[in-house]
């Protein structure tokens, strides 16, 4: 699950990438913002699953497992 999370937060960055550049294009300041709010929740996605794995790791370490 922790892969598709992360492929699913890339895939927000990418498709809010293209939004932000389709608003600079036809000068639409909303289609910008919702551009740069979906990098935002992609880049949180991404974030949380790194920190999930970390916690995973750490687990692991002190576990033995």
């Amino acid at each position: 699950m922790s892969t598709e999370r992360k492929m699913e937060g890339k895939a927000d960055e990418v498709v809010g990438k293209a939004k932000e550049g389709a608003g600079r294009l036809t000068d639409d300041e909303q289609l910008q913002a919702e551009g740069k709010g979906d990098q935002v929740k992609g880049g949180l996605k991404q974030a949380g699953e790194k920190v999930k794995e970390a916690v995973e790791k750490a687990k692991d370490a002190i576990t033995g497992e």
